[in-house]
C-alpha cells in the first residue's frame, strides 16, 4: 500500500508509515559478549525502557566499546522496541547504540517526531498483535512501513503534541519528585538506625526482633495459568500484584496490570492485602518494596506484612527498613533469587528504637510520605486523563482548536 494517500473531510490524510518516515532497524556486533564494556558507548537494551517511566533514554545500564559500534541515535531520534516487549516508543536524551531490538526511524515527511511518537504509544497493543517469532515476538521493517496511519496537517499534530506533553510533562515532574522524596527518607533512615553499613542497636533501650514476631506475615497465591475465567483486565475486578508491578509503581502501588474476579478469590482463598501494607517481593526478584494503596491481591513471590497492636513501629519505618535491607545476606548472590523463602522472611531481625526515637523518626518521615501519596495520586488521575485523551486526539474524534494551532 506504500505510497498510496487519501483525505477525509477533516484534512486529515490516510497513508502507511512507510510515506512519512525510513525505518531502520538497530544493529548488534557479533559476538555482543566480546564487546561489552564496564564504561564506553551507551547500549540501549529494551530493560532501559522498561525500566523507564519517562519518554526518554536518559541512561543505559551497560555500554559497548568504540569498535563495536553499531547502529548509533543521537539526543531527539525517536526509537520502537520490535522484540520482546515491541511497540514501546522513547525518545533519545544521549548519544548512544542500539542493539537489533530496535527500530530506528528517520527523513520525516510531514510527521512531526513527536506525533509519531504518541501514534506509537496508542497503537502499541494492536500493532504488537502484528508481531511474530517463536521465542520473541519480533515487529519486522516491512510490517512497521506498512501500518496505516491517520495524519492532521502539520499545524494540527503540533497542537495535539502540546496538550499531550504538557500532561506527561507534569506526571514526569511528579515523579521526579517522588524519587527525590524518597531519597531524602531512605537518607534519614540511614543517618538515624544504620552505622557503618549495620544496623545499630543503640542502647539498652533497644531491641532486634523477627519479623514474623512483630507483624503477621501472609503469601499471596496465583489461580492456575491455563484457567483464564479466574483472571481479569477489567479495573472493576480485584488488583492482583505481581512483581513487574512493583517494578514501576512507586512508594505506594496504586494500579496492576492484571485483575483477579470475585470467584478466584473465593475458589484459591486468596489472601486480601489491606490498604497500607507492606508488600515485599522475595522470588525471583528480591527486594522490591511497596505500600498498598487500597484493599489489594498478590501472586505467591510477594510477601505482606500486616500489623497487629503489638507491631512495635509505623509503616513508614517498615518500609525503609525494607528498602535499604541487605537480601544477599540471606543467601549466595548466585543462588539470592532461588534461595529465600518465606520462613527466611519472617526470621529478618528488625531494630526496635525506643519510643520516643521512633515518634520523632517517624514525625520527620511522615510528611514525606503523604507528600509521595499525594504526588502518586495526581500521578494516576494525569495519566487517566491522558490514557482518555490519547486515542480521542490521534483519532480526531476530538479536536483541538483551530486558534491554539500555532500555539
Amino acid at each position: 500500500m506504500t505510497g498510496q494517500v487519501s483525505t477525509d473531510p477533516k484534512g486529515w490524510a490516510k497513508t502507511t508509515l512507510g510515506n512519512l518516515v525510513k525505518v531502520g532497524r538497530g544493529s548488534s556486533p557479533r559476538p555482543i559478549h566480546d564487546y561489552l564494556a564496564k564504561t564506553g558507548i551507551p547500549w540501549v537494551k529494551i530493560a532501559d525502557a522498561t525500566a523507564s517511566n519517562t519518554r526518554f533514554i536518559k541512561e543505559t545500564k551497560q555500554f559497548i566499546k568504540e569498535d563495536g559500534r553499531s547502529t548509533s541515535v543521537k539526543p531527539g531520534d525517536l526509537i520502537v522496541s520490535n522484540s520482546a516487549t515491541p511497540g514501546i516508543p522513547k525518545i533519545m536524551a544521549i548519544d548512544a547504540c542500539v542493539h537489533d531490538g530496535w527500530l530506528v526511524f528517520d527523513e520525516y515527511k510531514n510527521v512531526d517526531k513527536w506525533f509519531l511518537f504518541y501514534f506509537f504509544l496508542d497503537y502499541r497493543k494492536k500493532l504488537s498483535y502484528s508481531a511474530s517469532g517463536s521465542v520473541f515476538d519480533n515487529l519486522k521493517t516491512d510490517i512497521v512501513r506498512e501500518v496505516i496511519i491517520k495524519l492532521p496537517p502539520l499545524a494540527e499534530q503540533k497542537s495535539i503534541i502540546k496538550v499531550l506533553s504538557i500532561l506527561d510533562d507534569k506526571i514526569e515532574l511528579l515523579r521526579t519528585q517522588n524519587k527525590t522524596l524518597e531519597t531524602v527518607a531512605e537518607v534519614l533512615f540511614k543517618e538515624w538506625f544504620i552505622e557503618n553499613g549495620h544496623l545499630k542497636i543503640d542502647s539498652g533501650e533497644w531491641s532486634e526482633k523477627p519479623l514474623g514476631e512483630v507483624t503477621n506475615i501472609g503469601i499471596g497465591r496465583t489461580p492456575p495459568r491455563k484457567e483464564h475465567e479466574w483472571f481479569s483486565f477489567d479495573e472493576k475486578d480485584n488488583k492482583w500484584i505481581s512483581i513487574k508491578d512493583l517494578g514501576s509503581c512507586g512508594a505506594f502501588i496504586l494500579n496492576t496490570a492484571e485483575f483477579l474476579t470475585n470467584e478466584a478469590i473465593n475458589s484459591f482463598n486468596i489472601p486480601i492485602i489491606p490498604k497500607d501494607t507492606v508488600i515485599l517481593s522475595f522470588k525471583m526478584t528480591v527486594g522490591r518494596v511497596a505500600i498498598t494503596g487500597e484493599d489489594m491481591l498478590s501472586n505467591e513471590a510477594i510477601a505482606h506484612f500486616k500489623f497487629n497492636d503489638d507491631t512495635p513501629f509505623p509503616k513508614e519505618f517498615l518500609y525503609l527498613f525494607l528498602k535499604v535491607y541487605n537480601y544477599e545476606q540471606l543467601g549466595s548472590t548466585s543462588t539470592i533469587v532461588t534461595s529465600v523463602n518465606s520462613r527466611m522472611i519472617k526470621d529478618i531481625l528488625i531494630p526496635i528504637p525506643d519510643k520516643g526515637i521512633m515518634v520523632k523518626f517517624n514525625r520527620m518521615v511522615e510528611k514525606v510520605f503523604k507528600k509521595i501519596r499525594n504526588n502518586q495520586t495526581q500521578i494516576q488521575t494525569l495519566t487517566r486523563l491522558r490514557g482518555t485523551l490519547l486515542p480521542k486526539l490521534m483519532r480526531g474524534e476530538i479536536r483541538v482548536k483551530k486558534e491554539t494551532y500555532n500555539g
